[in-house]
């Protein structure tokens, strides 16, 4: 009976082992057949039984698969990156610009974006599309228009070009804006000095535009006046006074102010009238 002992408390030991050996397989395995994908993230599957599956793509949380698959994951919110470029205006003078490009990856053709460029597909992709919009546009337009009138018109124009460029290629181009553009100093400081002369101008002509209008005015007033003058001394007739005049002598015998009346002595045999004052 002793002599089994040793042998049950073997195969327990051995078991043990086992046991422990399983759970650590189990728990290898487990870690490899797992994959989170965090917020904003989607997933591409590739087998080395299949490569890259296009038909699949791994969302948000907890995904489970085969140990032998790699699950490559890719941000699929809108990115942004700013770019410093250098091109020539249509004038051949060298312009710098920084031009922010926003975008992201198109979350139903991601497997394809993945198969066609991989995850530095911003390199392989946006960029030199991007450097080539911004020279292609600069070379349009001349220093003076870049600095002061033709922005809004030269970023619609690289987003346009871009947009087009991509629009095949598995990326949304979401916006293009213009940060900055610079110019080389002494063709910035003539352009200020032309702006501010061309304000110079518009303020001239304002103000001599105004004297003209006040002038004008003027004018009619006075045109007004005597048009309004010869109305006046063409109804002046005698007849007319004569009659004002009896008007005014009958409003002043009926007043009770005491007052001296001089049938007759006035022009046109009027009444004078002497009142107390």
């Amino acid at each position: 009976m002793n002599k089994r002992y040793p042998n049950i408390a073997r195969l327990a030991t051995r078991s043990a082992i086992g046991i422990g050996a399983f759970l650590v397989l189990c728990a290898m395995a487990a870690g490899c057949m797992t994959t989170t994908i965090t917020s904003g993230e989607a997933g591409v599957r590739y087998s080395p039984f299949g490569g890259t599956d296009l038909d699949r793509i791994y969302g948000e949380g907890l995904n489970l698969h085969a140990p032998w698959v790699d699950v490559i994951k890719y941000d699929v919110r809108v990115q942004e990156h700013l770019e410093s470029n250098e091109a020539l205006s249509s004038n051949g003078l060298s312009i710098g610009s920084d031009v922010s490009i926003r975008w992201r990856p198109d979350g139903e053709t991601l497997p394809r974006l993945h198969q066609t460029y991989g995850v530095d597909y911003y390199r392989k992709l946006i960029q030199p599309e991007l450097r080539a919009s911004v020279r292609e546009v600069i070379g349009q337009f001349t220093p003076e228009e870049l600095y002061s009138t033709k922005r809004t018109q030269l970023q619609d124009s690289i987003f346009s070009r871009v947009g087009r460029s991509v629009e095949d290629d598995f990326v949304v181009i979401e916006a293009i804006l213009i940060r900055d553009v610079r110019l080389p100093e002494q063709i910035k400081v003539a352009i200020e000095e032309k702006l501010k002369e061309e304000q110079e101008a518009e303020r001239y002509e304002f103000t001599i535009q105004k004297e003209h209008l006040e002038a004008e005015r003027k004018r009619i007033e006075a045109e007004g006046e005597a048009a309004y003058q010869q109305i006046i001394t063409a109804s002046l007739t005698s007849q007319f006074l004569r009659f004002k005049g009896i008007e005014a002598t009958q409003q002043l015998a009926n007043s009770p102010n005491s007052k001296t009346v001089i049938v007759g002595s006035g022009q046109d045999g009027l009444p004078l009238i002497l009142g107390g004052q």
